[in-house]
């Protein structure tokens, strides 16, 4: 930790500094930060700054910027929230980790891996602390299950299932957005495979306890033509919007996942399934019939799946699963990344290099899709797996 953060953090509360005031920010971020005594927003930053303003209101936050290095450059703030569009990230991650704050960034903190490994040695130089907005390995349910994997309840893992998928843009005149408009369309882009597969395949690798090896994937566009939010119209859009790709772990086991948003169902749409020695478990963030996450399980002498219920313990204070999953998962998000702050210990987990190793796997499925091939990882082969 940084001597001059020293001093803000003695007193216990963790001063905040959001950059975005987009819908994720209100729904998700704010509310988190709210709902934990150990957090001070202290400064909301949007270059449309009627929007921050109206957050700043809405939230109780005193200074409002247009400017989102206005916010970094302040000596007095601990952590800075990146909730920006996704072609930003970096370099607004980069700024604030050089003057030794700790970073919350939503995915990706940059499409190349590699740029996020070097942002990720730059926190360890600063001695500061990152994490990415893996919003679904913080549900109750995932939470949940990721310590019965640990107990030995599915034996050896042999098989991971991930899915997330739904029908944000099913209807073509739903504006699409966090896409470049202005990409070459001769050529198909990666947007689910990005966008939706980045949590899932964060899933996979906690579960299984290793990260993928080899993999090898292919992409679809299903709906040519569709309104983007930039330009307002319709226009053709040869982007990713269904993907699908198999692999083996460096462990050993197999997985397998499947990302769109064009496929029928409800928000967030993730499902993630392991199958082991002894057992299997099933969690599923859906939203369906007011329940925004369920857990089954079925054991070798027991093989019909049946719900597992939650231990209240992993909720965060006032949460159930009738809430909204966007402000559950998230409460448990930031009160995982405020506790790691307040730590003297080297806890940090959903870090930049987690993310690193996400977005490697993201541009080895690529690199098969377009290349027609098994791709093994890392892609730098001298680099340790």
């Amino acid at each position: 930790m940084t001597t001059a953060h020293r001093g803000t953090l003695e007193s216990g509360k963790v001063r905040v500094g959001v950059l975005g005031a987009g819908a994720w920010a209100e729904l998700a971020h704010l509310p988190g930060y709210k709902r934990d005594p150990r957090c001070e927003l202290v400064a909301i930053a949007d270059p449309v700054i009627e929007r921050a303003e109206a957050f700043a209101e809405k939230f109780g936050i005193s200074d409002v910027y247009s400017s989102h290095l206005d916010v970094i450059a302040r000596g007095d703030i601990d952590l800075v929230d990146v909730c920006t569009p996704s072609a930003t990230h970096f370099e607004l991650s980069w700024a604030a980790l050089e003057t030794g704050k700790h970073v919350l960034c939503e995915k990706p903190v940059a499409y190349d891996y590699r740029d996020t490994l070097h942002a990720a040695a730059l926190a360890r130089q600063k001695g500061v602390k990152t994490k990415l907005g893996f919003t679904f390995r913080y549900s109750p349910a995932m939470r949940y299950m990721k310590e019965l994997i640990d107990q030995g309840l599915v034996g050896t893992p042999f098989i991971f299932n991930g899915y997330e998928q739904n029908s944000q843009w099913l209807d073509p005149k739903n504006p699409l957005r966090q896409v470049d408009h202005e990409a070459d369309q001769s050529v198909i882009q990666v947007s689910s495979l990005e966008g939706y597969g980045a949590p899932i395949m964060d899933l996979g690798h906690l579960f299984m306890g290793s990260r993928f090896s080899q993999v090898v994937g292919t992409m679809r566009n299903f709906i040519p033509e569709r309104v983007v939010r930039a330009t307002g119209r319709m226009m053709r859009m040869n982007i990713d919007d269904g993907d699908i790709f198999i692999g083996e772990f460096a462990n050993g086991a197999l997985g397998s996942i499947q990302t769109s948003f064009v496929t029928v169902g409800n928000y967030p749409g993730i499902e993630a399934r392991v199958y082991g020695s002894k057992a299997a478990l099933i969690c599923r963030l859906v939203e369906e019939n007011g329940i925004c996450e369920s857990l089954k399980a079925a054991t070798a002498d027991q093989v019909e799946f049946r719900e597992i219920e939650v231990p209240e313990q992993f909720y965060p204070p006032g949460g159930s699963k009738r809430e909204s999953w966007r402000s559950l998962f998230y409460a448990n998000l930031v009160h995982s990344f405020i506790s790691e702050i307040l730590s003297d210990g080297p806890e940090n987990e959903g870090n930049f290099e987690d993310g690193a190793h996400v977005q490697e796997l993201i541009n080895a499925v690529e690199m098969s899709f377009r290349e027609r091939r098994w791709v093994s990882i890392p892609l730098d082969g001298n680099r340790p797996a």
